[in-house]
């Protein structure tokens, strides 16, 4: 299963299909084709909910930041997971409405994660967050090209899944 703890998977899954997640603290907004159904055909999770799912911590340098930044939060392959996605395409959106489009397959081992904490405290919207889309560029040079840097989304508030 990955980065997802198969107990943390079952508490998320349950919170979402019992429309348990609350509303007013959620930072991320997912719907579109998705496979847990839902009332109002979203899924919202707080931070604490992103939290659950695993993180993982990475130091790399950016084009938009000035040298070697650390960068916290859940990979995009337990987001995907939890979400019981296997194929598609994520149209990530920001709160200016900036969206970008990816595969779902992109979401893998080692690859992009949803930053909370940047040098290890919480951006807010003026610092490119709550949630950004970090690859860990330094690691690979296929992390550094225009189509990756263009799907490094930050502000991130909302996803929607599709065909």
């Amino acid at each position: 299963m990955g980065y997802v703890n198969r107990a943390v998977l079952v508490s998320v899954l349950t919170c979402v299909s019992s429309l348990a997640v609350a509303t007013e603290n959620a930072v991320l907004t997912v719907s579109g084709n998705l496979p847990i159904a839902q009332e109002d055909g979203n899924i919202q999770f707080s931070l604490d909910e992103l939290q659950a799912m695993g993180t993982v911590t990475f130091e790399t340098t950016t084009p938009w930041t000035d040298g070697v930044q650390t960068f916290e939060g859940v990979p995009l392959a337990a987001l995907v997971s939890a979400l019981q996605l296997e194929y598609g395409f994520l149209e990530a959106t920001a709160v200016n409405d900036y969206s970008v489009n990816f595969p779902v397959d992109e979401a893998m081992a080692e690859g992009p994660v949803v930053s909370f904490l940047r040098n290890g405290k919480p951006m807010s919207l003026r610092d490119k967050g709550p949630l950004w889309i970090v690859y860990p560029y330094d690691s690979d040079a296929d992390y550094r090209t225009e189509i990756v840097y263009s799907r490094s989304i930050w502000q991130l508030d909302r996803i929607v899944v599709k065909e």
